[in-house]
C-alpha cells in the first residue's frame, strides 16, 4: 500500500489469499509487522489482508499491543492477559506476583479467554504484586512480559467459539513461573496498562474490522455510499488513535465512533444478505455478535467520561 495507508484502501487490489489457520494469518502478520508503520496503519493494513473477521480482529488486536507498547519486537506474536475465571475487573483478579528474595519473582495464577491461544510468542500478563512494600501499603498492579517457553507456564486450547471459531483462545496457567525483575513492565499495571489497552483495543479492532469491510465491499460492487462512509469513519478513528488514551473527550468521542461502526456493520449485514451463497457472508452472519461484546463495559466508560467531562466544566 502506499504511504497514506486509510487512502490506499480505496485502489488496492482486493484480492487477498484464504488464511484457513492461525498458523497462515501468524505468517501474514509478521510480514505486514516487519514492514513497519504506526500501529494504526499496522491495524488497516492487517484488517485489509484478511480474508474474514477473526483474522481482522487478531491484527487489530496486535497493532493496539504495540500501540501500547512500541518497543515490541515486529515479529512477535503476543496477548494480553487480564480475565480470569472470576473476572476482567481489578478486584477479580487473584493471579499474584511475589519477590523471590533473589532480585526476582514468581507467578501463580490462571488467565482464562487468552486470544490466539498457544499461537502467542509472549504473554502480557496482569498480575497482583506482592512485596517488597512499605508496611502498610495495599498491593498493587502489575504488567509483566512473559515468554510462551516458561517454565510452569502452560496454555491449553478452549473449546471454538460459536463465532469466529477459527482465532483460538487458551486457558493460561501459571505454577511457580519464575520471571527476571526487567519482566515487571514500569508503573502500575491497571493505570499504566490495563485501562488505556481497552481503548486502543476497541480502537484498533475497529480501524481493522473496518479496513476489511471496505475491501469486501469494493469486491463485491457495494454502494459507494457505503463505502465513502467506512472510509471517513476510519480516517476519523486514525485522529483518536493519536489521541491520548486517557483523556475523557477522546473516551466520548470513541463512544460516538463505535456507535457509527455499529451503524456501518448493520448496514453491511444487510448487503451481505443479498448475496446467502456467499461464503464471506454466511461468516459474517455467524461471526457478527463478536461486536456486541464488551458493550457494556463501553457504555460504562463513556458515562465515566461525561462525568469527568462534566467536573472539568463546574471547576472550570
Amino acid at each position: 500500500m502506499s504511504i497514506d495507508t486509510v487512502l490506499a484502501c480505496l485502489t488496492a487490489p482486493t484480492t487477498v489469499p484464504e488464511l484457513a489457520s492461525v498458523a497462515q494469518w501468524r505468517q501474514q502478520w509478521q510480514h505486514t509487522a516487519e514492514a513497519g508503520g504506526p500501529p494504526f496503519d499496522l491495524a488497516v493494513r492487517g484488517g485489509y489482508a484478511a480474508d474474514r473477521l477473526a483474522w481482522a480482529f487478531a491484527s487489530g488486536h496486535q497493532a493496539a499491543m504495540r500501540a501500547l507498547l512500541p518497543a515490541l519486537p515486529p515479529a512477535q506474536i503476543l496477548c494480553f492477559c487480564l480475565t480470569e475465571p472470576a473476572g476482567s475487573r481489578p478486584r477479580d483478579l487473584r493471579t499474584v506476583c511475589r519477590a523471590d528474595g533473589a532480585g526476582g519473582f514468581v507467578v501463580d495464577g490462571d488467565k482464562r479467554w487468552v486470544t490466539l491461544g498457544t499461537a502467542n510468542d509472549v504473554y502480557l500478563v496482569m498480575a497482583v504484586q506482592h512485596g517488597p512494600q512499605a508496611p502498610g501499603e495495599p498491593a498493587r498492579l502489575t504488567l509483566l512480559h512473559i515468554a510462551a517457553d516458561s517454565p510452569g507456564l502452560q496454555a491449553t486450547a478452549m473449546p471454538p467459539t460459536r463465532f469466529t471459531p477459527e482465532m483460538p483462545h487458551a486457558e493460561l496457567q501459571l505454577r511457580g513461573v519464575r520471571v527476571a525483575a526487567s519482566a515487571l513492565l514500569p508503573g502500575d499495571g491497571w493505570t499504566a496498562y490495563g485501562k488505556p489497552f481497552r481503548t486502543l483495543e476497541d480502537t484498533h479492532i475497529a480501524a481493522a474490522t473496518l479496513a476489511w469491510l471496505l475491501r469486501e465491499g469494493r469486491a463485491r460492487a457495494w454502494p459507494a455510499d457505503f463505502l465513502q462512509r467506512t472510509l471517513a469513519l476510519l480516517q476519523a478513528l486514525r485522529g483518536l488513535a493519536a489521541a491520548p488514551a486517557d483523556a475523557a473527550a477522546n473516551h466520548v468521542a470513541l463512544a460516538g465512533a463505535l456507535a457509527w461502526a455499529q451503524q456501518l456493520y448493520g448496514e453491511a449485514g444487510t448487503l451481505w444478505a443479498a448475496e446467502p451463497d456467499d461464503a464471506a457472508a454466511q461468516r459474517w452472519q455467524r461471526d457478527a455478535p463478536l461486536h456486541a461484546l464488551a458493550s457494556g463495559v463501553r457504555a460504562q466508560r463513556a458515562t465515566r467520561a461525561w462525568q469527568r467531562l462534566a467536573a472539568m466544566a463546574d471547576g472550570g
